[in-house]
């Protein structure tokens, strides 16, 4: 080992001084092959370039920080390059349009409308509120009136056909026409009747016969099915009775009838079935009964043929015109 190796302390020759290859200072590389000074460093010639991570006052960078958008301490050009490239890799947002955001609006407002719609017609809240037991009734009541208008119906057509089957079907609508013409004048009292029936004797007792008693055996009568009826009195004054027939209490026991005075003995004479009739008067509490307790006495005979010859006055007619 020679000298040169036991200076170092390595054992190896210490490495020589770089040789610049450009010469003295400001002098250009004699080399014919040495590239332009200026195209190897924009630097001022002479001056040495700057070590990596140190910039011109001297300051130690980190470049890695730099990189991350992370400021270094003591230089604020490097802050605002590190906000710069922080800034660049982040990607620009889109921006909405004001007929995009109009769009989106219409379409939420569509969908809403439907939900809604379909809510409101899903969905009945009287029936979901309804008990079985009453919608089984209501559809009971449904049914049985479909069948009674089925019949109507069914009714009206026969009564159509007759009528269009020519003389025959006008001779038929003329019966008709004129039964039911008999029935709506007996019933108003224009007309006599002739039938079965009951004559009802009010003999009076201790106490005359009330009008009130009078008007209880009219009714309970056309109750038992009594279609026509008259009263008379024991001076032979008669009376049609019809559903506008008023009865008052007179003086010395009379009975006043639609305005006329009748005395007693007053005689009810009615058409109609004469055993109901008759069971009617007699039940217990009616008037037969009530009579009985004032101290007077009823007496029903049985008719094969009653007769009502009174007639009522056909009323006239202020507003009300037939209409053909």
């Amino acid at each position: 080992m020679s000298d040169e190796h036991r200076e170092t302390g390595t054992g190896w020759p210490e490495p020589a001084e770089p040789v610049d290859p450009s010469g003295p200072a400001g002098e250009p590389d004699p080399r014919p092959d040495a590239p332009d000074p200026d195209e190897l460093s924009p630097l001022v010639p002479g001056e040495p370039e700057p070590a990596e991570g140190v910039d011109d006052g001297g300051v130690t960078v980190d470049l890695a920080e730099v990189s991350a958008g992370s400021p270094a301490d003591g230089s604020g050009s490097v802050e605002g390059a590190g906000s710069v490239a922080a800034g660049a890799g982040k990607p620009a947002g889109r921006k909405l349009s004001s007929a995009g955001v109009m769009i989106a609006a219409l379409l939420a407002l569509l969908g809403f409308t439907l939900v809604v719609q379909l809510k409101t017609t899903s969905t009945d809240p009287t029936l979901a509120a309804t008990r079985q037991e009453d919608l089984v009734r209501i559809f009971s009541d449904l049914d049985s009136r479909e069948k009674r208008l089925q019949q109507d119906i069914e009714a009206l057509e026969d009564s159509q056909r007759q009528l269009r089957s020519g003389e025959q079907g006008r001779q038929a609508a003329l019966e008709e026409a004129t039964r039911r013409a008999d029935e709506l004048g007996i019933l108003a009292g224009t007309l006599p009747a002739r039938g079965p029936g009951l004559s009802v004797r009010f003999e009076a007792g201790g106490k005359p016969i009330r009008a009130d008693r009078i008007l209880d055996a009219v009714q309970e009568l056309r109750g038992a099915g009594g279609e026509a009826m008259q009263i008379s009195g024991g001076d032979r004054a008669t009376a049609r009775v019809i559903a506008s027939t008023y009865f008052l209490d007179g003086q010395d026991g009379a009975l006043v009838v639609d305005g006329r005075t009748l005395t007693g003995p007053f005689t009810i004479t009615v058409i109609g079935d004469p055993e109901t009739m008759r069971t009617a008067l007699n039940i217990p509490g009616g008037v037969a009964a009530s009579v009985s307790g004032d101290g007077g006495n009823v007496i029903v005979e049985e008719r094969e043929v009653a007769e009502v010859s009174a007639l009522h006055a056909p009323l006239k007619l202020e507003h009300a015109r037939p209409v053909s």
